[in-house]
């Protein structure tokens, strides 16, 4: 008698969102737990975004500094070596320097950034605040505007500031991140509240937060894995936008990705255990639901793209 596989059957759907104007690129889309494809069927694979920053990555540990040396005093420049050297199929511009902490450099300051990187760019763009909710607010309604109808991803909308974020988006046709913290919940709770404003739910992207391995990564695995459940086995239309694991601001602060051979000597070579740190936390996030990752190391972007060609 052969073995039959059992199969789940699904009544959600991910909602497909498409970024980009010359090089477009689409996530999300499918009717099945991930890479389950003999359960239904995935439209697209998990797209993956390097991440820069409008500040030199003073803060990164030098295993993943060395790589953007002499490219990353100046975004547009980085972004470009990211797309044009390394295969980016995505960028992520984190606006650090906007930080009141940082530079504090101004809304008007952060929209001329942001729209010199887009124009030096093929592939598609994401633009992230500071996380500081107060600034974050002033910064992306600036930066809204000077990306007016250009397909990118703004964010992160939180509770405190997702009213002036999400309108902005609204206006200028752009895509939004929404980022609650760690709590399916809250995380259903913000996507109602900015559908109700009149945003569109296909256009929004949801942060439920993220975590290193070893640093709270189960955690945040359950909260993703209970997201897409109730997407795809509740059909619940307020849990159906694409999940974004935002990796490598996560990894490379944690002690494993930094601390010397000779200070962990049982953790091996440096740098093949930073790059596999940041390679293993976005796979885990990948298989509980994530279809947009952001990530630093191109040596762990390429180790994640072999493993999605061979479970796809």
């Amino acid at each position: 008698m052969s073995f039959v596989v059992p199969k789940e059957t699904y009544s959600g759907k991910v909602y497909e969102v498409s970024i980009g104007t010359d090089k477009v690129a689409s996530f999300g889309g499918e009717n099945m737990l991930p890479f389950l494809s003999f359960e239904g069927t995935a439209k697209n694979r998990p797209l993956i975004a390097f991440e820069i920053q409008d500040i030199p990555p003073d803060d990164w540990p030098d295993t993943v500094k060395k790589v953007y040396e002499g490219v990353s005093a100046n975004p547009v420049e980085w972004a470009k070596y990211c797309q044009d050297k390394l295969g980016a199929k995505a960028i992520a511009l984190r606006l650090l320097g906007t930080h009141p902490d940082r530079l504090d450099r101004s809304p008007d300051e952060a929209a001329k950034i942001a729209s010199d990187v887009l124009a030096a760019l093929n592939v598609p763009l994401i633009i992230l605040g500071s996380n500081h909710v107060d600034k974050d607010a002033a910064v992306l309604c600036a930066v809204a505007m000077a990306v007016k109808d250009k397909n990118c991803i703004i964010g992160k909308a939180q509770e405190e500031n997702h009213k002036t974020i999400a309108a902005a988006a609204m206006a200028n046709n752009l895509k939004l991140i929404a980022m609650s913290n760690l709590d399916i919940n809250l995380s259903k709770q913000l996507n109602i509240l900015i559908t109700q404003m009149g945003f569109d739910k296909e256009k929004l992207i949801t942060d439920p937060m993220c975590s290193a391995l070893g640093y709270g990564l189960d955690y945040t695995y359950s909260v993703m894995e209970r997201i897409r459940l109730a997407a795809l086995t509740q059909n619940d239309v307020t849990m159906q936008q694409p999940l974004l694991g935002d990796i490598g601001m996560y990894v490379w602060k944690v002690k494993e990705t930094q601390a010397l051979e000779a200070d962990l000597p049982m953790l091996g070579a440096l740098e093949d255990r930073a790059v596999a740190w940041e390679a293993v936390t976005a796979t885990a996030f990948m298989i509980a639901g994530a279809e947009l990752l952001i990530m630093r190391h191109p040596k762990a972007v390429e180790a994640l793209e072999k493993l999605i060609d061979e479970l796809m």
